[in-house]
């Protein structure tokens, strides 16, 4: 398996992303879709969108929506979706190039653990929106040895990452000035079996379930 920065890993994703299955994205779109509280009208912000998924659901919902991302490969994969093109933007997400309060959410998904500085990261999210949603493996399934990797072809390749605590992510957060709105800690559920028997991976769906899978939270300005 080849280890490859955040930057490279995703450009060579891009073409696979949104072709195999993802037990984890599958298991996030089941736990936030209910949770998501976003309204037609609303002005919101998909930061690391990739291939615009958050983006389309929330466009879908009739949301002024708007996507940011550091890989042009995953961007342009983005913009050949109905209803994306003109709605994507390249930037950094310790670096975001919005005003202050220009969004009522902010949804920041699978993305922190290639942040080195969280801190500032965060501090953005907080920044740019009233509302933050923080979304990403949990770190005790990176601990238990969870792999962020993917298969381009017949080749694997592993995305070198940070393993943050949740204490250090909700410092950070709280640093921000935002306070802690509702925190779910999900492991996979007998619903997501057929998630991984479509990956190939039943084999190991029972062992994985000991585990809490993702980490989501959604944080409000104080």
């Amino acid at each position: 398996m080849t280890l490859l920065s955040p930057q490279a890993g995703y450009c060579k994703w891009a073409t696979y992303y949104d072709s195999g299955p993802n037990p984890l994205i599958a298991l996030e779109e089941r736990v936030l879709k209910s949770l998501l509280n976003v309204k037609a009208g609303d002005r919101v912000l998909d930061l690391a969108t990739g291939t615009g998924r958050w983006l389309s659901y929330t466009v879908g919902l009739g949301a002024d929506a708007i996507g940011l991302d550091q890989s042009p490969g995953m961007l342009a994969v983005a913009a050949r979706k109905p209803g994306l093109l003109g709605r994507l933007t390249h930037g950094d997400l310790c670096k975001l190039p919005f005003p202050n309060d220009f969004a009522e959410l902010a949804i920041c998904s699978f993305s922190l653990s290639y942040v080195e500085d969280v801190f500032t990261a965060i501090r953005e999210c907080a920044r740019v929106a009233r509302r933050v949603i923080l979304s990403d493996m949990h770190p005790a399934a990176m601990e238990a040895g969870w792999s962020r990797s993917f298969h381009a072809g017949v080749e694997s390749f592993q995305l070198e990452h940070f393993c943050h605590s949740k204490a250090l992510l909700f410092d950070a957060a709280r640093s921000a000035g935002l306070d802690l709105q509702w925190c779910v800690e999900a492991p996979f559920a007998e619903a997501d079996r057929s998630a991984f028997a479509v990956a190939g991976r039943t084999g190991v769906f029972d062992s994985l379930r000991t585990v809490p899978a993702i980490l989501i939270s959604a944080w409000g300005r104080t």
